[in-house]
């Protein structure tokens, strides 16, 4: 079974919840990353995804098999949007789903995270001005408390 995609098409959300449901688990935590109207001073008017995919999705499914392995969690997934998306729309969905809540949430955190460090996607601004720039999908050097990977550089 896939769990992670990419697609150019919007996210079904409930399709998505329903996916990870399990009897054996208690607890569920998503993330939604949606486009927002600014980066950095610059008002924005959308995005524009593109993905290497037989890469983002190799790779996007090993991380998702880590998170399950190293969290204990019963079920995830992600998807990742490509494409033209406007201010608003979901870039990027995770779902996990666990016996309790707290594998639930850093397992969600992980994922999110190690997709922004990993993954072949490249994000470009269309600005309100006319202007685009391709912009970093990474914050490299933001470690998070409780969440550190050997490959992390440490946080400043």
């Amino acid at each position: 079974m896939t769990h992670f995609q990419l697609t150019a098409a919007p996210v079904d959300l409930a399709a998505q919840r329903a996916a990870l449901r399990d009897p054996r688990s208690g607890g569920f935590c998503a993330f939604e990353g949606w486009v927002r109207d600014e980066n950095e001073g610059r008002a924005v008017s959308g995005l524009e995804y593109e993905a290497y995919a037989p890469l983002a999705i190799s790779e996007g499914e090993r991380i998702l098999d880590e998170a399950m392995q190293r969290y204990g969690v019963t079920a995830a997934s992600a998807v990742h949007r490509v494409g033209d998306l406007k201010v608003g729309d979901l870039a990027v969905w995770i779902g996990v789903s666990a016996p309790h809540r707290d594998e639930a949430f850093r397992a969600c955190r992980y994922i999110i995270d190690e997709i922004k460090q990993r993954l072949p996607i490249w994000k470009k601004e269309h600005y309100l001005d006319g202007d685009t720039a391709w912009v970093a999908c990474t914050h490299i050097g933001h470690a998070h408390a409780g969440h550190s990977h050997a490959h992390e550089p440490a946080a400043r």
